[in-house]
């Protein structure tokens, strides 16, 4: 698989069920003994993940999506992400890592409490074997954080973001929708065309 790209996962005796339930990869595509997903409990199925016993046949559909820098190549990336929108992300950036890739990263991440921030500590480690810049965002930060709070909007990405070549990078957006609307506008009114903001959308109709 390429970083960033998802799979379909069915549970059962089957494969061909009618259910299938699409999740993002989150491990580097350089680790080759395993794949590793990342789920949240959120809905009737994630909810139950925890809950399968270990020799269970899964089956997986993929890899499929083109959410991945592989496909937009560029000289540095910036991933605006939240919550457990980390995860097509995560998979980037460890593969970054594990490769030696020394392409300059702007990483904002967005979440409601610092107690809510998934892989912080994996994140600090990724930044001293890559060229990452971590840039957390609370909505509901602790009565002693210093950092960025509220919601990510021009200015949180201002601050950031380099002021010379911003259009010549690749963007990356992933979480909840109105965050991601949010923040393409956002790109949009600091000179970022269309064609470099990428983002990964899991709607069904």
């Amino acid at each position: 698989f390429q970083p960033g790209q998802f799979a379909w996962i069915t549970v059962g005796r089957s494969p061909w069920r009618i259910t299938e339930h699409p999740f993002s990869i989150s491990s580097s595509a350089e680790d080759h003994d395993r794949i590793e997903f990342t789920v949240k409990a959120l809905g009737d199925f994630t909810s139950t993940v925890a809950d399968i016993e270990v020799g269970t046949d899964i089956y997986l559909d993929g890899p499929y999506g083109v959410f991945t820098y592989e496909r937009n190549e560029a000289p540095g990336f910036v991933f605006v992400v939240g919550g457990i929108g980390i995860t097509p992300a995560l998979s980037m950036v460890r593969t970054l890592a594990d490769r030696g890739d020394r392409r300059p990263v702007w990483f904002v991440y967005a979440n409601g409490a610092w107690d809510e921030v998934a892989f912080r500590d994996e994140l600090d480690e990724l930044a001293q074997r890559c060229d990452l810049r971590l840039v957390h965002v609370l909505a509901d930060p602790p009565p002693d954080w210093d950092g960025e709070q509220g919601f990510v909007d021009a200015g949180v990405l201002d601050r950031h973001l380099p002021d010379e070549g911003r259009d010549r990078l690749a963007y990356f957006l992933c979480g909840p929708e109105p965050m991601m609307d949010a923040a393409a506008d956002a790109l949009h009114d600091l000179g970022v065309g269309h064609d470099r903001i990428h983002s990964e959308r899991f709607s069904f109709i």
